[in-house]
């Protein structure tokens, strides 16, 4: 677990930490925008912060004002939100993407069932 933000408000590293379970070698990092937005313009020529970047090297970068805005857009509890977009980047390192239709169905399945396992709802519902 990296913090670039104050942890106050945020879940609690037993919560990350069980989330990523069972996939190895992952590191999460937790950043504001002014970071999430250099990322995403380096590495994904965007010009926009975003929630979760996830990279090779077994990084995933998860923007905690993006995700708490989210989350209350989305009529989500935090602690939801940030699970679903923790599986999300490891389901990344393991392979999984959402590029075409039958591919994004496919992880979205994979987040579904393990959410569920964590005691989450379906986030996509």
């Amino acid at each position: 677990m990296q913090y670039a933000v104050p942890r106050r408000g945020l879940p609690g590293v037993a919560s990350f930490r069980r989330w990523a379970a069972g996939f190895a070698g992952i590191t999460l990092r937790i950043v504001g925008l002014k970071e999430a937005l250099s990322l995403n313009r380096k590495y994904r020529g965007k010009a926009k912060p975003t929630n979760v970047l996830t990279f090779e090297t077994g990084d995933v970068v998860l923007c905690h004002p993006v995700i708490r805005r989210e989350a209350r857009e989305q009529g989500k509890s935090l602690a939801a939100h940030y699970a679903h977009l923790v599986v999300h980047g490891a389901l990344h390192l393991r392979g999984y993407d959402h590029m075409k239709k039958a591919d994004a169905v496919r992880m979205e399945r994979a987040e579904i069932r393990r959410l569920r396992r964590l005691g989450f709802a379906n986030p996509y519902e």
